[in-house]
Parts: C-alpha cells; structure tokens; sequence
C-alpha cells in the first residue's frame, strides 16, 4: 500500500476490487434461491406460483431499494450507501435462513432484496467515479464478474447443502449468506470516498489528496478542473425532474432500454430456475439439477473474465450487437430442443445445457457487464445519482416481471398435449414420507421463442440508441448530450 498521498497505479485497482465484493453479495443472493426452490417446495408444500412469488419478493426489495438510494447516495455519500447494503445483506441472510414459514421468508427476500438493489446502484457508480477513464470499463466490470462469482458460489453452496432426504437443506444454503456479508462489511470500512462527490459537497481538499492516490500525477490537476466546470454548470441543487429535461431524454432512453433489453431476453429464468429447468429437460432430482447450475456458473464466470479484456478493447457496440446475436441465436435453438424433446429423446437434455451455456457465455460478455457499465457513464454528475438509480430501478422492475411471469409464460404459450411431464420425489409433511407424483410442467419452448423476439427488437434498438463510451471522459458524454446529438454518434 503506498504512502497517503502518493500516487500508486494499483490502489485503483485494490479500491474497486473490495468494493466490486458488493457485486458478490448480489450474485449470491440472486442466485442462492435457485438450488433452495426444490427443496422449500418439498417442505412447505408450495406450487410454483408461490415459489414466484417468494422469488419476486426479493426483486420487489431491490426495486425499493433502487428508488430510494440514487436520491440519499447523492446525499451521504456512496461510501455509507454501500455499507448500509453490507448490513442489509448480513441481517437479511440471518433472517433467510431462519425463517420459519413461507410467508416470513417472503418477507425475508424482501428485506434483502433491499440490499441487492442498494448495491446494484451503488457499486457501479462509486467504481465509474473513482476510476480513471482509460481504465473505468474493465473495473467497472469488476461488479459484474463478482456477480457472476457470487452465483457461482451460490451454486456451489446449494451443491454442498444439498440432501434430497433432508427437506430443511435449504437453510444452511440461506445462512451462507452471512460470511461474504462481514466481508464487504468489514471492506467498505476502510475505502475513500469519491473524488468527485468529494468536490461536489465543496470537499476539494479531500478530493485532491485522493485524486493523488488514484491518478497519474500529470492528469490530477486535469480531472479537478473537469470536475469543477461540470459542477459549475450544474449550481442549483438536483431535483428528481432534472432528470426528465429534453438533453438528457437520451440518456433515460439509453438507461431504461438497456435494462429492459437485458432482463427480457430471460437471462434471470436460467438464474432463478435453472434447477427446475433441467430437470424438465431430464436430469433426475434436485442435487442433480444443481450440478446443471454449477456448469451454468462456471461458463458464466469464464466468459464475465473474458469481458473485461474485450470491453475496453472492442467497446461497448460491438460486443452489444455480438453478444445479443448469439443470445438470439441459442434462445431460438433452446425453444427448439423443448419442441421437440419426444423425438429427440435423452440427447434433449444434453442440447438444452448446451445451448444453455451457449446463451451463459454471450450474455456474460455483452449485456452483462454492459448494461451496468453503461447507466454509469451516460448522466452527469449532478443528476447521475439519480440517473442510476433509475437504470437500477428498471433493472429490478423488469427483472421482477421476468421471475414473475415465467411460469404463466410457460404455461400460455404450451399447447394442449405439450406438457413435459415428470416424476418427482414429493414430501408429505403428514405421514414423514416422501410419494412420487407425475407433475405436467408445460413446454418452455413457447416462453424462450418469445424472449427471442425481444432480442430481435433489442437489435434494432441497439443501433439507434447504444453510444459507443469507450475511452471518453464522463464530462464529454454530458456535453454531447447537451449539444443534442444521437447517441450513435458519441465517439472518442
């Protein structure tokens, strides 16, 4: 660690790796429910619309979460926002596990789900503004890559846990929440607070000794005195209705439509029920199930690591317009094995994870990574409190109606005759004893070719609406907004 106030190019790095730790936490509590569902249906007797329910209870927090923190980070600080998450986070996993019914674990959800859309704000924004630009896209993406960690680790923890004799495995998956929780906890403590919030409270003293940990001695003077006339043009205090003013209407365009693109082509489906995907494809029992998630996690990690090499090398068009095709392509391939799972018997199975990893590995290079990154370059300082917090809020609202509706999808779109059906190992809190039921799942086919058609849409939109931000200061995004130019035509 170098010595305060002296310049040391990878404390930068060492900053947004502890507090990218935020990402984690949001991977793990997406993904920790999925190998938890089988086993809370068996031991509270629950359908899957309840299931839906007590998984659209925690994306229901984060939505809350989301609105209200853009407004008190922009207030108190990103510092303390992110270490009210990391509280949030501990208490919440604690109660998880614990909870002694589903409606209290509903409620559980929905009080963690506080902390994943506090965080989900958060992270991206205290990284984007502690970050040089030439570095702020690859450690931005730090987030998503922990994100991508936190559901592998999920998974694994699900993995570990899992006894199909035992119908209580899912509370030691909740509690295992509580550890990387300390960890952030803990972390937060001992990181700065942004430079440039820093400057905008008046704090330029602070600032600048930062600034001068973190940037190349040269350019420290340069990016105080961009980050003063980005405050000088901004004098009156935010208000939430600055928001909506006509130069920055890109920009709300750009931060909604990025997160409406990436949570409907069904990313969140394979998250949350990926277990009970593949065992409606053919894989035998929950532990069994799992295993087909933990593959999932570990693509999807590989190719998150693969991403932050591309996203400042090929920036953030190509690898949208890249990624959504390959997502586009393997949903259409997906529906298609479910179609015809009768005549293609056990190799089904084996095409539906394959193509799963297929959808894993384009969405983790692209829309990813991206669609956090970018609601962290688009809004000026005044208002990017605000501003992100409404990409948030998007991301938790569509995500929400995403978990919501999978099962009604499903079922909508199955044709008379077309349902999987599958044997599965039922526990009857009456007798102690576990009865094995024929269950109709429905076809999924109809549900992937639908979120095939919304990235066909997302192409289209992409082209006239995704600047290209790669390499280009956050205060040349906001005069090009204020010039009223495209986004297409952003350009370094």
């Amino acid at each position: 660690m170098s010595k305060k106030g002296t310049y040391n190019k990878n404390l930068v790095v060492i900053i947004a790796a502890v507090a990218a730790t935020g990402g984690l936490l949001f991977g793990f509590d997406t993904g920790v429910i999925s190998g938890a569902i089988p086993f809370l249906q068996q031991n509270f007797q629950l359908d899957n619309s309840m299931i839906e329910n007590i998984t659209t209870a925690g994306l229901l927090g984060a939505v809350i979460g989301a609105v209200l923190t853009g407004r008190l980070s922009d207030i108190f600080g990103r510092k303390k926002t992110i270490l009210t998450a990391a509280i949030i986070f501990v208490v919440g996993a604690a109660w998880s596990g614990w909870a002694p019914n589903a409606h209290n674990l509903m409620f559980a959800r929905l009080f963690i789900g506080l902390a994943i859309g506090i965080s989900s704000f958060s992270v991206p924004l205290y990284i984007a503004e502690i970050s040089p630009s030439k570095m702020r896209g690859r450690l931005v993406s730090l987030f998503q890559l922990l994100i991508t960690v936190g559901i592998l680790v999920s998974y694994l923890s699900d993995l570990a846990f899992a006894d199909n004799s035992d119908v209580e495995s899912w509370r030691p998956m909740l509690y295992a929440g509580i550890i990387p929780g300390l960890i952030l906890l803990v972390g937060i403590i001992f990181l700065p607070e942004t430079p440039r919030w820093l400057m905008s409270k008046g704090r330029e003293e602070e600032s600048r000794k930062i600034l001068k940990r973190i940037e190349e001695p040269d350019l420290v003077e340069g990016s105080i005195a961009q980050i003063k006339q980005e405050i000088e043009k901004d004098k009156h205090r935010p208000d939430f209705r600055e928001v909506f003013r006509p130069w920055l209407r890109n920009a709300l365009i750009i931060a909604v439509g990025i997160m409406f693109i990436q949570q409907f082509v069904g990313i969140n489906t394979v998250i949350y029920y990926s277990p009970k995907i593949f065992m409606i494809v053919g894989f035998e029992g929950a532990r069994a199930g799992i295993w087909g998630s933990v593959s999932v996690g570990v693509v999807n990690v590989a190719f998150t690591i693969l991403s932050l090499f591309l996203i400042d090398k090929l920036g953030r068009r190509k690898l949208y317009f890249i990624g959504l095709s390959g997502i586009i392509f393997s949903l259409f391939s997906l529906g298609l094995v479910f179609a015809f799972h009768t005549s293609l018997g056990d190799m089904g199975k084996w095409l539906a994870i394959g193509f799963v990893w297929i959808y894993i590995a384009f969405f983790a290079i692209s829309l990813g990574p991206l669609g956090w990154l970018i609601i962290s370059e688009i809004f000026p300082l005044r208002v990017r409190g605000i501003g992100s917090s409404i990409g948030s809020l998007s991301n938790w609202l569509f995500n929400g109606i995403v978990a919501f509706t999978f099962f009604k999808i499903v079922k909508l779109f199955t044709a008379a005759g077309t349902g999987i059906i599958t044997h599965e190992n039922l526990y009857n809190p009456a007798t102690n004893s576990f009865v094995t039921k024929a269950v109709d799942n429905g076809n999924p086919a109809g549900a992937f070719w639908f979120y095939t058609v919304i990235g066909i849409l997302g192409l289209i939109w992409g082209y006239f609406y995704l600047p290209e931000t790669k390499g280009i200061s956050l205060e040349k995004i906001e005069e090009h907004w204020r010039q009223g130019k495209k986004p297409r035509d952003l350009k370094g």
